[in-house]
């Protein structure tokens, strides 16, 4: 398993669009095969910028995702209301304390 993270920035008037699209499709990309975990962050100081957090079982499961009909819809819907380029990583856990 590995985490994925994704740094987003958005237009500020575009947030709620954002905000609204994903509470749409949250459940439906935590159901994808192979995706154990989702949770969305907005920094605290820059109210624009948001980050998904998800654990996937392997790599091949994300790229099964990122080439599904639902990724492809969230991603072109999300993608025009970014005010920068957008970043992501792969990582893997090396410690959790609960």
């Amino acid at each position: 398993m590995f985490v994925r993270i994704v740094k987003m920035s958005f237009h500020e008037e575009k947030i709620p669009d954002f905000l609204e699209n994903f509470e749409s499709v949250k459940e439906k990309i935590r159901n994808a095969d192979g995706n154990r975990f989702l949770e969305l962050y907005q920094d605290k100081n820059d109210k624009c910028i948001f980050f998904t957090y998800s654990y996937w079982e392997t790599e091949q499961d994300l790229e099964n995702y990122r080439n599904s009909e639902l990724f492809n819809n969230v991603w072109d819907f999300t993608k025009k209301l970014f005010n920068a380029k957008p970043e992501a990583w792969s990582v893997d856990k090396l410690v959790s304390l609960n």
